[in-house]
């Protein structure tokens, strides 16, 4: 299959790219997770936004926002991969060109996420540490995790 990466910011978005990557969104968090929540947050005009595109279709997607706007770190969120192309790596790879891009665009500091708790191992792969207790976030278990700068 083939793909291409682009990373924008919010306002450089066109409404097609916009609707398209809200629309993985909802699918993932909202429908696949049965999860009654508003995605639309008010912190998407403050960050840039990583999609993995093939033709017309997002098939994953994170939002990279700057130190101060959801954490004092950079962080990076709204993780979302198409159901039909899991398992084949593209999550792991939209996590590594994640933590590029912020340090492309941030410089290289810590990274902070709101994880999943299920997901505490794959974060774990990249260097992610636990950073705070279990807590409920919209029914599901989530952990705070840090990813210290690369050099230490």
């Amino acid at each position: 299959m083939h793909y291409e990466w682009r990373c924008k910011r919010f306002a450089e978005l066109t409404p097609y790219e916009l609707y398209a990557l809200l629309k993985l969104r909802s699918e993932v968090f909202v429908v696949e997770q049965n999860c009654v929540y508003l995605d639309i947050d008010g912190k998407d005009p403050k960050g840039f936004h990583l999609v993995c595109w093939s033709e017309e279709e997002v098939l994953a997607c994170t939002r990279l926002l700057p130190a101060g706007v959801s954490y004092g770190e950079m962080s990076i969120g709204r993780v979302a991969t198409a159901y039909k192309v899991r398992r084949f790596g593209l999550g792991r790879e939209l996590m590594q060109q994640s933590i590029r891009q912020c340090y492309q665009l941030f410089g290289e500091a810590p990274i902070r996420i709101g994880a999943q708790l299920y997901l505490r191992r794959f974060y774990e792969s990249f260097n992610f540490v636990q950073a705070s207790p279990v807590y409920l976030e919209d029914g599901i278990e989530h952990i705070e995790m840090v990813l210290s700068t690369p050099n230490g």
